[in-house]
């Protein structure tokens, strides 16, 4: 382990040597990889230096204890040497978690969309439900979220809304968010008192770069049109809403939230780029899948992940079988608990296939 750690060192050296040099700095692309990668080898060289030091404690204590030539010093490298062995298990634990390679793309932001599936009405205001909860989660965190495009349900909700959270390693803890969550609940509009299941689909989308996506203009058409939702005086009357169509692959993308045209071209072209470069991502964790099967696979889209079902206060993750019998909570923000379980049993499956490395 302490091999490895040392390779991990040496890059870190190079990397705190290489952002301070003006011609990485002036590399837009190679600044931005590189400072990602600094701050992901940041904890696990200090994680490091602790390490040292604790096998430098052990290896002290033992020297002292086999001297044994003072009684006073003999008791105290016990007392360092039981510390240090007790202290050794859980950082080497810790180690070897952090040394699991992570995806490049979890320091990313993220496009996050939810549309009403099955279910009518109830399905809307169910998306609806599912945007405050996340939206509550990413303030907890200290995320801000911004409406890029939203299309409102009949009755309340939304058929379709789409927002950006920007963070420390969003896309990482919310990356299997992805999929159709499932509510069994009595509808607003019910008469009877009937219970419906009703569901919703959340795609998460890493916000993609300038440089990691090059979108040719001749390639995506431009059509500009009127607001249809919140916005003041201009709504229906200015052509501030934009709509870009991707022709080689049929990907369509629009804002309409604010009132300048610009500001709502710029953030189609966000959600224009994401998508693109989640097309690129779907792949790659398609051939990733023919080697690696995890059980809280962030691709398959269709895959139902969760219920929600208000009759028990009941909320259960079918990927790992958890379930939390605190629905209001968690509708309120409170899915902490949930993205740990998660992160945990990736991380475990991961730490499975290096364990011949260790």
């Amino acid at each position: 382990m302490l091999d490895r750690l040392q390779i991990v060192k040496q890059r870190f050296d190079e990397i705190s040597d290489l952002i301070i040099q003006p011609d990485v700095i002036s590399d837009q692309k190679r600044y931005v990889q590189l400072n990602q990668e600094y701050k992901s080898l940041k904890a696990l060289a200090e994680k490091r230096d602790e390490y040292v030091i604790l096998m430098a404690n052990i290896d002290e204590a033992n020297e002292i204890i086999a001297d044994n030539s003072d009684a006073d010093m003999t008791e105290m490298a016990k007392m360092q040497l039981e510390e240090a062995k007790e202290r050794l298990p859980e950082l080497e634990e810790e180690i070897k978690f952090m040394l699991i390679p992570k995806d490049p793309e979890d320091a990313k932001n993220v496009m996050v969309e939810i549309r009403a599936g099955t279910g009518g009405d109830e399905a809307s205001i169910f998306a609806g439900d599912l945007f405050r909860m996340y939206t509550k989660y990413c303030e907890n965190r200290g995320w801000r979220t911004s409406v890029v495009d939203m299309n409102e349900g009949t009755s309340g909700g939304f058929k379709e809304v789409i927002f950006e959270v920007t963070g420390e390693d969003v896309y990482g803890t919310l990356k299997f968010e992805a999929g159709v969550h499932r509510v069994q609940r009595v509808p607003q509009t019910e008469t009877q008192g009937r219970v419906h299941t009703s569901a919703a689909t959340v795609m998460v989308l890493p916000e993609a770069e300038e440089f990691d996506v090059q979108i040719d203009m001749n390639d995506v058409r431009v059509d500009f049109f009127c607001s249809s939702g919140p916005g003041g005086q201009s709504v229906n009357t200015t052509k501030s809403a934009v709509r870009l169509t991707h022709i080689p692959t049929g990907l369509v993308a629009q804002c309409q939230d604010q009132k300048s045209q610009h500001k709502n071209k710029d953030k189609a072209f966000g959600v224009l780029r994401s998508r693109l470069y989640e097309q690129e991502l779907a792949k790659k964790q398609a051939e990733d899948a023919t080697t690696r099967t995890s059980q809280v696979s962030s691709g398959d889209r269709s895959a139902k992940i969760r219920t929600y079902n208000y009759a028990q206060g009941r909320v259960t993750d079918h990927r790992v079988g958890l379930t939390l019998y605190d629905l209001g909570n968690i509708m309120n923000g409170d899915i902490q608990k949930i993205v740990d379980e998660l992160a945990l049993v990736n991380n475990m499956e991961k730490l499975k296939e290096a364990s011949e490395v260790f």
